[in-house]
């Protein structure tokens, strides 16, 4: 096991005597003056783009489109054309919402939608919304629909159904319907309580009322890649190859000759995010590790070990536990954890920064979920979930300039170029862990006793998780130290001890997720194991909730 140096130490490694492999994610998003957010790295410039209207599924749609092979972002239904002229639009999803399209202030899309004579397909509300605006109807219905519904076709030469069956099973959410579709406009297929379910004109504009992108409308991905591909022309260029090759020109492009610092953590996220920065602009990166005394047993150790053998950066190793553990005294919300860890860590970064010298760009692994999930006030129909363990908590003051390359990325997807950096599997299917560590594993106060307690549970749950084959088949699974305690009876004695409770959780890119059902024998081996081994702990519970409605972490 690799020998952590004393508190504030540092120590470059050589090229060959470095790692990656652990999990500490910083803040990240709002950054310092001039660090502005790093365009997708697609070397053919091509994108469909989903204007996001609210809809709990817009980030699917987005995820289904880059199935097929061609670039999706999600932007806001204000967006303007200038803004997202650079990506080379070729097409335009309008998502759901909840909204109602005749409501004051219900939202709309932007008229260069329509003015650029791109094809766009309208899904559910966003069906109605391009009704409404074209000179259509719209008007409550007397039925809602809501679930399973069956689509009857009224055409069979419609290229966005093209290879479809003449009835299909289909997803509905909507209580609003269409009266009568726009000019120019024919209906092109119906269900038993939407004689209009969906549209289309010569222009390759088109409208559906149910939700293509959900597993319940079997044949949606076959819609949307009919549309990404007929309709609108794409062509198959989203691939990891492609974006390794962009990202890298775009890298070396903003960094110049400039100095790059990466925050390491060693998970898949920051490991990728080094490597690809290293193949851009070689020495001129260097990877800090922050040991903030929030990580889980051996972890800075495995780390340092992990490290040392799948790259070859130069690594600064920074213990700060003390200073964290400080900070973060008497604190109990999370989002005051989040912001004083994001604090922190730009303290440190700093420190580190100046010992090196003049460094130019802070470095970080950002994902597309980490964005969407932290979406700001000022985004009228998309509410915030949270500030984001790596989204939100950098300080105005902060000096260094943002780098963020796979903040477009899913975190599959990343996976996927990790995989074609020739990352080894170890690093690339690692499971996420917050950047803010335990800490939004420990409710209430963060103190040493309650990290241990913490430490030792969890380090139960992965053993036994790791022991039965588990591990890759789960998108995430760890202990939670709750802030509640209960009457045990320990031997013969009464006891008053905590609760821990287990989290397991399946997942594609933590926008959704379902708990796992682990076998019974699993968790009846994680119960007596906790409850023996763990002092302070006489109760074990397991959380059987899905997101949504919770979110994978406590806090």
């Amino acid at each position: 096991m690799t020998q952590i140096p004393p508190p504030y130490s540092r120590r470059v490694a050589a090229s060959d005597d470095l790692e990656v492999s652990a999990y500490l994610e910083i803040a990240q998003g709002k950054c310092g003056q001039g660090s502005a957010p790093d365009q997708p790295a697609d070397p053919q410039r091509e994108a469909i783009l989903v204007i996001d209207f609210g809809s709990q599924y817009s980030r699917l749609i987005a995820r289904r489109v880059r199935e097929s092979k061609v670039y999706c972002e999600i932007i806001e239904h204000e967006t303007p054309w200038e803004s997202v002229e650079h990506l080379n639009p070729r097409g335009v999803i309008l998502s759901g919402g909840p909204a109602s399209v005749y409501e004051p202030g219900a939202p709309t899309a932007p008229w260069w939608v329509y003015d650029k004579g791109l094809p766009v397909l309208g899904i559910c509300y966003g069906m109605q919304v391009l009704v409404h605006q074209l000179g259509g109807e719209v008007a409550p219905s007397a039925r809602r629909e809501f679930g399973h519904a069956v689509l009857h076709r009224n055409t069979q030469d419609e290229p966005l159904f093209s290879g479809l069956p003449a009835s299909m099973p289909v997803w509905m959410s909507h209580g609003d319907r269409i009266i009568a579709p726009p000019p120019g406009f024919e209906t092109l297929a119906y269900t038993e309580n939407s004689p209009v379910a969906a549209i289309g004109n010569r222009r390759g504009i088109a409208g559906i009322q149910f939700h293509p992108e959900v597993v319940h409308t079997p044949d949606g991905k076959a819609l949307l890649d009919n549309f990404v591909h007929s309709v609108c022309g794409c062509q198959a260029l989203w691939t990891p190859a492609n974006f390794v090759a962009g990202a890298i020109e775009d890298i070396r492009s903003k960094v110049g000759d400039g100095k790059v610092i990466c925050a390491l953590s060693g998970g898949v996220d920051s490991a990728v995010a080094a490597t690809l920065i290293h193949k851009a602009v070689g020495e001129q990166l260097t990877c800090i590790f922050v040991n903030n005394g929030l990580l889980r047993r051996e972890e800075p150790e495995r780390v340092l070990d992990t490290f040392k053998k799948h790259l070859g950066v130069p690594l600064v190793y920074a213990d700060a536990s003390d200073q964290f553990l400080d900070a973060l005294s008497e604190v109990i919300d999370p989002e005051e954890k989040r912001r004083v860890i994001g604090e922190e860590f730009i303290r440190v970064f700093e420190r580190e920064a100046a010992w090196l010298g003049t460094a130019n760009f802070l470095a970080q692994g950002t994902l597309y979920p980490d964005i969407i999930e932290s979406k700001t006030p000022e985004n009228k129909v998309a509410a915030k979930i949270k500030t984001h363990h790596n989204v939100g908590g950098l300080p105005s003051r902060m000096k260094l300039k943002l780098i963020e390359p796979l903040r477009y990325l899913f975190k599959d997807e990343v996976r996927e170029v990790g995989l074609e950096l020739g990352l080894a599997e170890e690093v690339v299917y690692r499971q996420p862990f917050p950047g803010p560590g335990l800490a939004i594993r420990v409710m209430g106060e963060v103190t040493k006793d309650k990290l241990e307690v913490l430490r030792a549970a969890d380090w139960v749950v992965m053993d036994e998780i790791k022991a039965n084959g588990l591990y890759r088949r789960l998108w995430q699974s760890f202990a939670v130290l709750t802030n509640t305690q209960t009457v045990g009876v320990t031997g013969d004695y009464r006891t008053y001890g905590h609760v821990v409770a287990v989290r397991a959780v399946t997942s594609t890119e933590a926008m959704t997720a379902d708990w796992a059902r682990l076998p019974y024998q699993v968790l009846a081996r994680i119960s007596n194991r906790i409850a023996n081994e763990v002092p302070g702990v006489n109760r074990v519970v397991f959380d059987i909730t899905s997101k949504p409605p919770g979110t994978i972490e406590w806090e």
